[in-house]
């Protein structure tokens, strides 16, 4: 039985000496080697990024509104009801797009 041999891409980034030196000086400190470092930290911070992206931060506040909201919707006001039914006559076409219907 073979093992599966996990797809690796390649990066390549020219920088200033200093600041080389100072990814060298890094990544000694932490007893890795510079490529180990520098994916190490940028996995983290394209990890952030995408956490901050995905995530709505609410006040507990706000939580406690939202929650609240769920718990106990409130009716659907005439707009609501007027989205809605626009909503239920839009078609779909077989070119994947939509037909607004009146």
């Amino acid at each position: 039985m073979g093992s599966a041999i996990a797809k690796q891409d390649n990066i390549s980034v020219r920088v200033p000496h200093e600041v080389y030196e100072t990814l060298c000086r890094a990544a000694e400190l932490l007893g890795v080697s510079v490529n180990q470092f520098l994916v190490q930290a940028a996995l983290k911070e394209a990890q952030s990024v995408i956490e901050r992206q995905n995530v709505i931060p609410l006040s507990p506040r706000d939580w406690k509104w939202l929650l609240d909201l769920m718990d106990s919707p409130p009716e659907p006001n005439s707009r609501l009801k007027a989205a809605l039914k626009r909503y239920g006559n839009v078609k779909q076409d077989d070119a994947g797009g939509f037909v607004w219907t009146k």
